[in-house]
């Protein structure tokens, strides 16, 4: 791999760079060029996310919490291009009124609200999500969110969010899967864990990529950065 020592650039664009270079050094050392070619490598191995409880709002909805005025910033980016933490807090309110603050909202704003919770963060606030893509929302339970201006109860945003691959057109061509498939994945170590029914999503904007909440994560014992081996499609 390349030494960045001695290179003048700014701390977000060597981040970037650092990314990059890792992200071609798994691809040209672990994944094989097609998935059927165990010879080369038995089980590709794909970076984790762990996805913390988050918000996704419509200008509307963000207007409404914050105020027209309000200008929707964002803090840092996330490690998919265009998508960002924003500086935005809520806090989210179940039907028992309980409720968990400083709940971060992710940007870029969307057309729809949702409220990703994991099981742990549902059982807590009385609600009972169903497990579901993102965008998936006839089933979804209701929470409040109570921002610094106002409070909106919405009648279907929670969600726990099903687990998932980001991968490029490219990536699931060398994999041998396509979008809206599911395939099974391994979490080695301690508390080894095999999970399945773990969706495909594909852009070529992405980075390859595995999100798991945190439950998930936990029950795999994943306290560091960790690399998940593949398993084939179902």
């Amino acid at each position: 791999m390349k030494n960045f020592l001695n290179l003048n650039v700014s701390s977000e664009k060597l981040t970037d760079l650092i990314e990059n270079e890792i992200q071609n050094y798994f691809k040209q050392k672990l994944i094989p060029e097609k998935i059927n070619d165990r010879e080369k490598f038995q089980f590709p191995l794909i970076p984790l996310g762990i996805s913390n409880r988050h918000i996704h709002l419509t200008e509307k909805t963000f207007s409404q919490l914050f105020g027209e005025n309000t200008k929707f910033e964002e803090m840092r980016p996330l490690y998919q291009p265009g998508e960002f933490a924003s500086k935005h807090l809520l806090t989210i309110v179940g039907p028992k009124l309980r409720s968990i603050p400083n709940v971060r909202i992710l940007g870029p704003l969307r057309k729809y609200d949702q409220v990703e919770v994991s099981l742990t963060d549902a059982i807590f606030l009385g609600i009972d999500p169903p497990v579901a893509n993102s965008g998936t929302l006839e089933n979804a339970a209701p929470l409040t969110l109570v921002g610094p201006l106002s409070s909106v109860y919405l009648e279907r945003c929670a969600i726990v969010a099903n687990r998932h691959i980001h991968m490029s057109n490219k990536e699931a061509e060398i994999f041998g899967v396509k979008n809206g498939d599911y395939c099974k994945v391994r979490i080695g170590g301690e508390k080894s864990t095999m999970f399945e029914n773990v969706l495909i999503r594909t852009n070529d904007n992405w980075k390859l990529q595995i999100h798991l909440d945190t439950d998930d994560a936990n029950a795999a014992n994943v306290r560091a950065e960790t690399f998940v081996e593949f398993f084939g499609k179902m």
